[in-house]
């Protein structure tokens, strides 16, 4: 018996045609939903199907009949969200997105569905959970360089799920514009890198998120955080 590939959501974001070349004037003003492929392409590898999450779908019903998530990068989370005062340097805010993708994460806890965070997806998770951000950390967005290049080392708590992924520690890059400062109720810190930031938080056995980003590594095909996705989605 051949035990049916999981069905892996990744919600994305939505801009107007306007914002992308290639659509002709009459369509200026539709909506268009994208999201980087790179996250698909992991999902892919790992043996899951990736299902796109539009911003207008009942995020309850997604979590009802979906086998995991994906929580995936982009900009910035809106600081009203944890009680603080815009930073003069924050990114612009997508409010649609923040409230679908907290909305989909309390429906994916409730069901116990496996949820992979990266990079603004560790970020989520750490708002939705009460947490707070370091809004404003330049000098971790190293856009300067290929996306995929190693910046730094990232160090893994023994007994957790990412120390079982990846051993002691792993070299990664780093693209992210915010960190995670206050830690949210329910979280344990798995990785940190040298200068402390925290790069990977858990809870449970089914929600793990990184601040890095290993599907714009070239490792992404045998990257073990996906299989871990999909292997905990197929139970």
């Amino acid at each position: 018996m051949t035990t049916r590939p999981p069905l892996i959501g990744l919600p994305g974001r939505r801009k107007r045609a306007s914002e992308i070349s290639g659509f002709p004037e009459p369509m200026a003003n539709s909506d268009v939903d994208l999201y980087m492929a790179d996250y698909a392409r992991g999902v892919i590898e790992a043996g899951g199907i990736p299902v796109h999450i539009p911003i207008d779908v009942d995020p309850a019903a997604v979590g009802e009949r979906l086998d995991g998530i994906v929580l995936p990068g982009g900009t910035d989370i809106d600081p009203i969200l944890y009680g603080a005062d815009p930073d003069p340097e924050l990114l612009p805010l997508e409010p649609e997105r923040d409230d679908l993708e907290l909305a989909l994460l309390s429906a994916a806890l409730d069901a116990e569905v496996p949820v992979l965070g990266i990079c603004r997806g560790i970020q989520v998770l750490n708002v939705h959970q009460g947490g707070t951000l370091h809004q404003h950390v330049p000098e971790h967005g190293r856009f300067d360089l290929p996306i995929d290049s190693t910046i730094h080392e990232v160090s893994f708590a023994e007994g957790s799920t990412l120390h079982e992924l990846y051993g002691p520690s792993a070299q990664v890059n780093s693209l992210h514009h915010q960190t995670v400062a206050d830690l949210g109720h329910d979280l344990t810190v798995t990785a940190r890198a040298d200068d402390g930031t925290i790069e990977g938080v858990e809870m449970g056995d089914h929600v793990v998120a990184v601040q890095w980003h290993p599907e714009m590594m070239p490792t992404r095909p045998t990257d073990p955080i996906f299989g871990w996705l999909v292997e905990r989605a197929s139970r």
